[in-house]
């Protein structure tokens, strides 16, 4: 009889195991996707799904569930959508994109959202931000700064909302900044403020003092002196080696046409600027060349760029790209724990090698690993 009664424990322990095993084969690693499949930035939205389609197939496994849910681009509709994902089981979600659709996600605290913003600051704590963040690209540019004779460095950040990110980025990289300029982007007030900021009206009249000089004088050589005076628009140098400026698209160029003006040009100064995303406006205009900037590694962009043109026929914003490491992110991590406990993941130091570049995870934190560029002659060069 207790032989019997250890054969019954033996099969009922064996089965057992065998519904352990079979339930832990069929678990799913859930992943929110939370996105605009409406409104205007509907189409941002569709890239973003393609991406993750892509990394799903890459990634290759059946354990991965991808759950979509549109935000409308409206913080109302994403805090809808996101307690429908809650009430799914779902713990991760990837987006939203916009930092905006953030206000209400504060109180969805069993999921942990990846957000695809380059803002920290004012984040709910069940946030974390992905985007190439200011800190990431401060980085970047002292490591470039560290190899230089740069001894002054001056920062220009336009009058905008994201005053407080640049500064805050400055404390954390510990760039060495010797003054940090707050413009406006109007070109007339713009201009007013880069003369002053080059001395431009001081340099302005030291010429012209110097041409009054050469002509009341009596030098052998006053006619050459004076045709080399007449070619130069100031004399004087400027108290900086180089300078950074937080802008984009043709605000930046503003801000370097305006110092072209004040007779500061790139070929004798380093214009840094932060990431430009390999615009080829950029390349094509050499008069604000040479200039640097911090990117993502721009092979590894190209070749995710035609995967997906192949895929789907069309060119991918780079966002896409961003979406596509994630689900790498979230699939390697949860190899590492439970996705119950992802947000214990997301504290720890942790580093993740995707096709943007590397990610470096802390306090509920992504900064990047960046690439530092170079644009001259019409040329992008990588120099780190």
């Amino acid at each position: 009889m207790i032989k019997i009664f250890k054969y019954l424990i033996i099969i009922l322990f064996g089965y057992f195991q065998l519904i352990i095993f079979n339930a832990n084969a069929e678990e799913k690693i859930k992943i929110g996707l939370l996105v605009p499949i409406s409104g205007n930035d509907k189409e941002l939205g569709k890239q973003i799904i393609k991406s993750t389609r892509i990394a799903l197939k890459d990634i290759s496994t059946d354990k991965l569930e991808i759950y979509l849910k549109d935000t409308n681009s409206n913080p109302n509709k994403t805090f809808q959508s996101a307690i429908e994902l809650k009430n799914m089981g779902i713990k991760i979600v990837i987006g939203p994109i916009f930092y905006k659709n953030l206000k209400y996600l504060n109180e969805v605290q069993e999921i942990t959202f990846i957000s695809l913003t380059n803002k920290t600051i004012d984040l709910p704590n069940n946030v974390i931000s992905s985007g190439v963040n200011a800190t990431s690209q401060l980085n970047t540019i002292k490591k470039f700064l560290d190899t230089t004779e740069v001894k002054k460095t001056i920062f220009l950040t336009p009058k905008l909302d994201y005053e407080k990110e640049i500064r805050k980025a400055i404390k954390k990289s510990k760039v060495k900044i010797s003054k940090h300029y707050i413009y406006d982007t109007e070109p007339t007030k713009l201009t007013s403020q880069i003369e002053k900021i080059t001395n431009y009206k001081i340099r302005k009249q030291n010429l012209e003092d110097e041409i009054r000089r050469v002509e009341n004088s009596e030098l052998t050589d006053k006619d050459k002196q004076l045709e080399k005076l007449k070619k130069k628009y100031t004399i004087g140098r400027v108290n900086f080696d180089s300078i950074i400026i937080s802008d984009f698209d043709e605000s930046l160029k503003s801000v370097i046409t305006s110092f072209l003006y004040t007779d500061v040009s790139p070929k004798n100064k380093y214009f840094i600027t932060f990431n430009q995303w390999f615009d080829e406006s950029l390349i094509n205009e050499e008069s604000v060349q040479p200039i640097y900037y911090p990117s993502i590694n721009r092979e590894n962009l190209n070749e995710f760029k035609k995967k997906f043109q192949k895929e789907f026929n069309e060119v991918p914003n780079y966002l896409s790209l961003l979406s596509y490491d994630l689900v790498g992110l979230i699939y390697y991590l949860s190899t590492k724990s439970d996705l119950i406990e992802i947000n214990k993941l997301f504290k720890k130091e942790n580093s993740f090698k995707g096709k943007i570049g590397i990610f470096d995870i802390e306090n509920n934190k992504i900064n990047h690993r960046l690439n530092f560029y170079q644009i001259e002659k019409g040329r992008l060069k990588k120099i780190f």
